[in-house]
């Protein structure tokens, strides 16, 4: 099936929940809203004619500009051999979405990775906290915004200039 059927055949399925969609892209794309992620993700994987089976990449952008945090969910399908990427926009200041750990148990680790790196809340999750960083490290450093502090723990973070290096 072609992305742009599946995009259709979502647009159907769930009127006023899907949004745009681009095809011309290398990863074809279409957005979703949040409060859809869930039955959106668990139809995608259900259906017997596209059988996404695997959450293969789940990852986030931060759009200042925007004031917005932007999910990426990258979907595959063996049976099919198809992909299709979902698309989520939050706003950076509440940036709050379902778990798919429901849908994908895969989706565990990758949400934790986008907690701790944008400061995403994906809830309902069984054990979101930091999979990177220390627990207490202050802030998310992928954030556009992030202003890495000077040490932690009483360790330098600051990095000499490689020329610096070089000239030792």
């Amino acid at each position: 099936m072609e992305v742009q059927e599946i995009y259709q055949q979502l647009e159907k399925q769930f009127p006023g929940k899907v949004g745009e969609f681009k095809g011309d892209v290398p990863e074809p794309y279409c957005t979703v809203s949040p409060e859809a992620i869930v039955e959106i993700s668990r139809f995608l994987r259900d259906d017997p004619n596209l059988k996404f089976e695997v959450l293969s990449d789940l990852t986030a952008l931060d759009w200042p500009k925007e004031e917005k945090i932007q999910v990426v969910y990258h979907l595959y399908s063996y049976s099919n051999k198809s992909q299709i990427v979902l698309k989520v926009d939050l706003p950076r200041d509440n940036s709050k979405i379902p778990t798919l750990e429901g849908v994908w148990k895969v989706a565990n680790w990758f949400e934790r990775e986008v907690f701790d790196l944008f400061g995403v809340i994906f809830e309902g999750h069984s054990d979101l906290r930091r999979i990177m960083l220390p627990e207490d490290w202050v802030g998310h450093p992928l954030r556009k915004d992030y202003v890495e502090e000077e040490e932690y723990d009483g360790i330098s973070t600051q990095r000499a200039p490689l020329v610096e290096k070089l000239l030792r």
